[in-house]
């Protein structure tokens, strides 16, 4: 079979990237379809294998079929493919799996949704985006349940416009890629991508393939369903401090809030059941939680967003603006006052019973009132120089 020559330089358009682990029995059928594809769209292009350590044939066989071949020593999806992109050339990168569920000879429309000014193109092998694949080329779970739900997610939670968040064979601006500084080396590297590029808005567009059965026989898919799953799940809320503590946090802190202010003054009986005292330590075990958990959400995005992983929300940086340390000083003070006056409260009526018993729910409904803003105003105090610390670089 005839093969191109790589282009130079500065004449290469497209750099279709492989990742590689030990790959002998498809990989030649890969590259000859890629190398189809160059000839027939007269593009020009160069392929890298970015190999993961392979003790095969694959390194023997992808140079011989025209590839540059990178060795990539980190271990892992995420890591092969950085590394490979990172060595590559082209100002557009397609990148795709060595297995051969994916046609290298039909990459046309990628570069075309590419060329129009999208900045990622993500393949789309499920009907709901107009793709197709063939039987038993996915996993019952992973085409019914584990795509479809992690992608679900992913439209949930990080507004990403694609139907197939796991779809391997992608086209993306480098400019684009490198502005996103992925961190992944798992598998869950897919995810990040497009996660990211949704978060910082960037043009992300779709389009129908047809997904082959896996043709390797040596070996199986080095995806692994529960472990890799879980790992893009933990990912998710890893990328979401929202969703992870904002949300829990403003629901506990809501509920407890309003559940200690009725029973720290007079008990409540519902259907004949008395909720007193004992429940109000509980609901003000909530409120603390829930408050908590609201600062944890201001200092994980708060890193998030120095350390680029995050975009700016719009609506935090209010926040943040408004909130200033001063202010939060203040607001702690005024809890610990609160506090501190309950306590007073309490010592005058012990001192006034010759410090003799007090009225058991009376005084411990009063005690946990005063613990309770006591607690807020210690936390409000400290946890505000803790996000003004983090924040000293982005100010």
């Amino acid at each position: 079979m005839e093969f191109l020559e790589m282009p130079s330089n500065s004449q290469i358009e497209v750099s279709l990237v492989i990742p590689c682990l030990n790959e002998e029995d498809t990989l030649s059928l890969c590259l000859e379809k890629a190398n189809r594809w160059i000839r027939s769209a007269g593009v020009n292009a160069e392929i890298i294998v970015a190999d993961n350590g392979s003790t095969d044939q694959s390194v023997s066989i992808a140079r011989r079929l025209g590839a540059r071949v990178i060795p990539v020593l980190d271990h892992g999806y995420g890591a092969a493919l950085i590394g490979g992109i990172e060595m590559s050339q082209g100002i557009y990168i397609i990148m795709g799996d060595a297995d051969d569920s994916y046609d290298f000879s039909k990459l046309t429309p990628f570069l075309e949704k590419m060329r129009q000014g999208n900045d990622f193109v993500i393949g789309c092998r499920f009907k709901s985006g107009g793709g197709s694949m063939e039987k038993d080329a996915m996993p019952f779970l992973h085409r019914y349940f584990g795509n479809p739900f992690l992608t679900w997610l992913a439209q949930r939670m990080f507004h990403c416009p694609v139907k197939d968040i796991y779809c391997g064979l992608r086209a993306f601006r480098r400019d684009a890629f490198e502005s996103l500084s992925l961190q992944c080396l798992g598998m869950e590297f897919a995810a990040e991508m497009i996660l990211k590029a949704a978060l910082f808005r960037k043009k992300i567009t779709e389009v129908p393939i047809h997904f082959h059965k896996d043709k390797r026989k040596t070996h199986g898919s080095h995806l692994r369903t529960f472990r890799d799953g879980w790992r893009t799940l933990r990912f998710y809320l890893l990328m979401s401090p929202w969703w992870l503590y904002g949300i829990p946090g403003m629901l506990f802190l809501s509920t407890g809030f309003f559940s200690s202010l009725f029973l720290s003054i007079y008990p409540l009986i519902f259907q004949g059941i008395r909720f007193d005292v004992s429940i109000l330590g509980f609901t003000v075990f909530l409120s603390l939680f829930g408050y908590q958990l609201f600062w944890m959400g201001l200092f994980a995005h708060t890193f998030s967003v120095n350390e680029k992983l995050l975009p700016p929300h719009p609506s935090l940086s209010w926040f943040f603006q408004w909130a200033t340390l001063e202010k939060s000083i203040l607001l702690s003070f005024i809890f610990i006052l609160i506090g501190l006056g309950c306590l007073g409260n309490l010592f005058c009526a012990w001192s006034h019973a010759d410090f003799s018993d007090l009225s058991y729910p009376h005084s411990v409904r009063e005690t946990i009132f005063s613990i309770a803003f006591l607690s807020l105003g210690c936390q409000t105090f400290f946890s505000s120089f803790l996000i003004s610390f983090l924040g000293l670089k982005r100010k």
